[in-house]
């Protein structure tokens, strides 16, 4: 009998493909699963893919959460260092979503008027340096209807629309995924809209239009995201992330 695969699992999977093909690029995954992932598509099918620890450093460590003497320091990377990255291209982030909306605009500000916001969040935190120069896609652990929404409410991170409205000068904009709790999602339609990529095993193609405040693309036969092969479950379990962070970001439903 094979082993029980979590949800969690599914979705480090599922961020560990977002970095395939990206060969030596600075994979710069923030998060809990983000790095996890990134961890593992290292580990796996991208091998030459740099990688931060989160700070200022790029390491070598497979484990995905490492007290700082066990780190093996590749390169200090402070910002100086970090916007070179940024500006050349040579970087694709995964960033968090408080709102996400049909054609990739991402707010990480505030909720409600920007003049006076309901709720405060972090703040811009470079999206707009990130999304106009680099290979970008986000990652959602509660995927529901106020985090995909119709309109964000402050844009942070650049969308295709707004790449389209703003021409040459967003010529180098490239949204690519989104991954959450529930599928994983692109933007390869015509007009650049969300596209249903894949749902994650135990979820159903209703359960995600449900959670979802726009109508998704959604192709007519949409395949489940992906397993774990025997050896990335290892990597995962034993390797990366022996503290199981992963199952305390995103709970095993079943």
């Amino acid at each position: 009998m094979s082993p029980h695969v979590t949800r969690a699992e599914v979705c480090v999977v599922a961020v560990a493909e977002c970095f395939r093909g990206d060969g030596e690029l600075l994979a710069n995954p923030i998060g809990t699963i983000p790095m996890i992932g990134g961890r593992l598509a290292r580990a796996t099918f991208e091998p030459d893919l740099a990688m931060t620890d989160g700070e200022a450093m790029l390491v070598a460590n497979d484990r995905a959460a490492v007290p700082p003497d066990e780190r093996v320091i590749e390169y200090w990377n402070p910002y100086r260092s970090m916007f070179d990255w940024v500006w050349s291209g040579r970087r694709h982030v995964m960033m968090g979503a408080s709102q996400v909306d049909r054609y990739g605009n991402q707010n990480l500000a505030a909720i409600g008027d920007y003049d006076r916001p309901t709720v405060q969040l972090l703040g811009y935190r470079g999206a707009p340096g990130n999304t106009i120069n680099d290979p970008t896609s986000y990652w959602v652990p509660d995927h529901g209807p106020r985090v995909f929404v119709e309109k964000v409410d402050t844009v942070t991170g650049i969308g295709w629309d707004r790449a389209a409205a703003l021409g040459p000068a967003a010529r180098f904009v490239d949204v690519r995924r989104v991954v959450s709790n529930l599928g994983v999602f692109d933007f390869e339609t015509p007009d650049r809209r969300m596209r249903l990529r894949s749902v994650h095993p135990g979820v159903g193609v209703d359960d995600v239009r449900a959670a979802t405040g726009f109508e998704l693309v959604v192709p007519a036969d949409v395949p489940a995201s992906r397993l774990p092969t025997p050896e990335e479950l290892r990597l995962i379990r034993e390797v990366i992330d022996p503290e199981d962070a992963r199952e305390r970001e995103v709970p095993d439903p079943g």
